[in-house]
């Protein structure tokens, strides 16, 4: 029997590792267009104390480790680029605490988006938390590591900025906790020690969060969500602008797509309102869709398509499967809202040459601080030219997120590459020493941010 797989057997069970070539060949590729990679071993740990032993055998085997959440991320982040062990966390799904006064729920590393809503819902009406436009077998924990965004984002910020604390089994085995629970002070705040920032959008290669203290926020009982269409594309940023002024909506997405037909060319501005009562209902609807869009009904530069009662969560990923296949991928660039027309412009250009009905999305950050933006690309997983379209396409998006000055979200091995290259020469350099520091081994996802 190898001596690798009987190690993980002897840690977790028979039951949760593998060798099989067939179970591996599923956890060697994502939805994206990255190159297939066949680990080596697929383990599924229950425990933080597992994962930890875990760690220590492949320091001590020199073997790559890739830690893995629900298995939905893009651009071959968790594809193991150099083979290895699958850390896969699906087993590790309790939530542990929810807070309703301080408003913050504990949870372990594999508690998915539809999972934790639902506990909410169910057990904790009044709070709810920042959920992203992906599936519901999404993880928390790897959303919110690759700095993800949810649809409180318009008045908070990217998820990652919502947490209050975490645990982490270093590269080397060891647990660290970080914010108030370092000091035994409960989960409540991740401020005010000293800030050590090394694991969010590092992409699992400086340790793996086992558990998480995020912020719940309320759950107001009346909701809804208005669309609003121009056709002119730089109205937006000025529309975006005039929106978050009012301090008034729970979330802004502005988007625009080529199927169906009738509606390509148009950007739709989609805008969750939240209340306690009818009254303060009416009165934002007012404030928001009579006198903030109201100019542009009068000028006849848009139109407004209604109001729908009740909570739906956007689903971005919906738009996905044109080509049918099963495969989509997206460039994400974190950009300032002044530059959407030009996303569109382009991004919708970059579609077109390749032969893919383009989508383009941006979801606004904060009081307009910023926007998610991103351009998804349709191929079809059985014609390796669509394959190459997407790819090309999507390195494309790349260069021109930074030619754009915005900067790439969660980037793949292309797009790691070109921000390594304009990176300050001071910052290249603490990021290899972080690395060296934190994996001396070099076994933590091993391919990516390498070439510092």
């Amino acid at each position: 029997m190898d001596s690798i797989y009987k190690s993980l057997v002897d840690i977790v069970d028979k039951e949760h590792v593998s060798n099989r070539p067939e179970e591996l060949f599923i956890y060697s590729f994502d939805l994206g267009t990255a190159e297939p990679r066949r680990p080596d071993y697929v383990v599924s740990p229950a425990t933080t104390e597992q994962i930890q032993e875990i760690v220590r055998l492949a320091n001590r085997e020199n073997i790559p480790i890739v830690p893995l959440g629900a298995g939905l991320s893009l651009a071959g982040l968790a594809v193991p680029q150099k083979g290895g062990i699958i850390l896969d966390l699906k087993r590790m799904d309790r939530i542990i605490e929810v807070n309703e006064n301080a408003r913050y729920a504990l949870i372990e590393c594999g508690v998915s988006q539809g999972q934790l809503t639902a506990y909410l819902e169910k057990n904790f009406p009044r709070l709810t938390h920042s959920e992203p436009g992906a599936p519901p077998a999404a993880t928390i924990v790897g959303n919110i590591v690759i700095h993800g965004q949810g649809d409180l984002a318009q008045p908070y910020g990217f998820n990652s900025d919502l947490i209050n604390g975490l645990e982490v089994v270093l590269p080397t085995g060891e647990i660290c906790r970080f914010g108030s629970c370092a000091v035994d002070a409960g989960w409540f705040t991740y401020h005010p020690l000293p800030d050590v920032g090394l694991f969010f959008g590092w992409c699992g290669t400086t340790g793996i969060v086992t558990k998480m203290s995020i912020r719940l926020f309320p759950a107001k009982p009346i909701r809804g969500v208005g669309t609003f269409v121009v056709d002119n594309e730089s109205l937006v940023p000025e529309i975006i602008g005039k929106l978050t002024y009012t301090q008034m909506t729970e979330d802004i997405i502005a988007f625009s797509r080529a199927i169906p037909p009738f509606a390509a060319g148009l950007q739709h501005i989609t805008i969750n309102i939240a209340a306690d009562s009818e009254k303060e209902l009416e009165f934002k609807q007012e404030i928001i869709f009579d006198d903030t869009l109201g100019e542009y009904i009068r000028r006849g530069e848009g139109g407004f398509l209604g109001f729908t009662r009740g909570l739906e969560r956007p689903q971005i990923s919906k738009t996905s499967d044109y080509k049918k296949g099963g495969g989509f991928e997206y460039v994400g660039g974190i950009m300032p809202v002044e530059t959407y027309s030009q996303c569109y412009r382009k991004g919708r250009e970059i579609s077109e040459r390749h032969s893919i009905p383009y989508t383009v999305t941006g979801r606004i950050i904060g009081a307009g601080h910023s926007m998610m933006f991103a351009w998804t690309y349709a191929f079809n997983r059985a014609d390796t030219e669509s394959i190459k379209q997407a790819r090309d396409a999507l390195h494309e998006t790349d260069d021109l997120v930074m030619e754009l000055g915005g900067v790439i979200w969660k980037p793949g091995i292309y797009g790691q590459k070109i921000i390594i290259e304009r990176l300050d020469p001071g910052t290249r350099l603490l990021m290899k020493q972080v690395r060296k520091l934190l994996d001396p081994n070099g076994i933590m996802n091993p391919g990516n941010w390498e070439g510092f």
